[in-house]
């Protein structure tokens, strides 16, 4: 029997292709749809056996009451951005030089240190979580957001330092050799020349740590006690759920409202996030 070759068939290819990336988007988006559904049913349907895919009874009352709610979801989304943007920053910061250092400066000790940064990013918040919270109440830091950003930079640092070397690693050392010539110091070859052409990189970490605080629940829920220093995840989820409540409509609403920024940001700078992920995977 001669073997059944799907080239000899391209209209029956196409259509294999097509159902199976069909049957992925489908098991990929559900969640969304059934999220944006659900935030635009009264409470009560949401409930319902069986589930209504397509509510039959439309609202914005859930919305409404989101955009309203100034201790709950309002206090939420700032405290929120803000830690998300602090961390983004501060992030930024420490890694440039320190990216820039891995990758131009040779030094005793270079290799065993990106090791040990590259090896801090395997352990899992909650294993930290618990000293953590010791040092914060010794020094005074639960619900402030000094602590969150903190907390939040340095699990987020490591693999921002290695991907700023690797963007820094892409562009020639001849340009730093050229730039000494001209008389430059190794701290303006970083400012003059380094971060503009490596922007991208900058807009992909930046991106990656301010996500990374965002979602955030582990460090957010255990380094803050009072509801306004409380973060989207852990709002959500001693708000909206509960022992005697199950305020799921609100919390949908609510996921939608907050996942739009995200989605918004992504849009815009996805030519860019491109561009420096593929520039830091070059080399490294």
């Amino acid at each position: 029997m001669r073997n059944f070759e799907l080239d000899r068939y391209p209209w029956l290819k196409k259509t294999l292709t097509g159902g199976v990336l069909a049957i992925c988007l489908l098991f990929i988006f559900f969640p969304t749809f059934w999220m944006i559904s659900s935030s635009l049913k009264p409470n009560r349907d949401a409930f319902s056996v069986p589930p209504q895919w397509v509510p039959k009874r439309w609202t914005l009352e859930n919305y409404s009451s989101q955009l309203s709610d100034r201790r709950g979801f309002l206090t939420y989304a700032k405290n929120g951005f803000l830690v998300s943007l602090e961390n983004a920053l501060f992030t930024i910061m420490v890694s440039v030089p320190a990216g820039y250092a891995l990758a131009r400066i040779r030094f005793p000790g270079k290799r065993p240190l990106m090791i040990v940064i590259l090896a801090s990013q395997m352990f899992p918040g909650v294993i930290i979580v618990i000293s953590l919270f010791s040092i914060y109440r010794t020094l005074h830091l639960l619900n402030t957001y000094a602590g969150l950003v903190l907390a939040f930079t340095s699990f987020s640092l490591p693999f921002a330092i290695w991907m700023i070397r690797g963007f820094f690693e892409t562009i020639p050392e001849e340009v730093d050799e050229a730039a000494q010539v001209d008389g430059c110091n190794r701290l303006q070859i970083l400012i003059r020349i380094g971060l503009p052409l490596i922007i991208p990189g900058l807009l992909a970490v930046g991106l990656f740590s301010f996500l990374n605080s965002w979602n955030n629940l582990i460090f957010a829920l255990s380094l803050t006690t009072r509801q306004t220093m409380r973060t989207i995840p852990p709002g959500f989820l001693l708000t909206y759920v509960g022992e005697f409540q199950y305020k799921w409509s609100d919390m949908f609403a609510g996921s939608v409202l907050v996942t739009l920024p995200t989605v918004v940001i992504f849009i815009a700078l996805q030519r860019f996030l491109v561009k420096g992920l593929v520039a830091g995977a070059t080399k490294g």
